[in-house]
């Protein structure tokens, strides 16, 4: 069975941290791309980040030079740093490969 399980989103201020982890089981994660995409209140979800499986990684504009992805195969965990945080990055992330995602996790960047 296929799961993609998320964790790490929270509260946090503007300018702050976090971390997000996702850990995957029942297929092999080095046979596939996985990516981050977020959905904030109203809008539709968006693709963040993406490491390939030769892990080439492309970010959307509005997150270049703040987030970084990584994945560890042998770990089956992908993993999105987030530094400077602003309001609008809240919204829902999760975890996806092809076919599949994670439940999601919440972030807000509220004072």
């Amino acid at each position: 069975q296929v799961q993609l399980v998320e964790s790490g989103g929270g509260l946090v201020q503007p300018g702050g941290s976090l971390r997000l982890s996702c850990v995957v089981s029942g297929f092999r994660l080095d046979y596939f791309a996985v990516g981050w995409f977020r959905q904030a209140p109203g809008k539709e979800r968006e693709g963040v980040a993406c490491a390939t499986r030769a892990d080439s990684k492309y970010y959307i504009d509005s997150v270049k030079g703040r987030f970084v992805i990584s994945r560890d195969n042998g770990k089956r965990t992908v993993d999105l740093r987030m530094d400077s945080l602003k309001p609008e990055d809240t919204g829902v992330y999760y975890c996806h490969t092809q076919p599949y995602w994670g439940q999601g996790t919440q972030v807000t960047v509220a004072s």
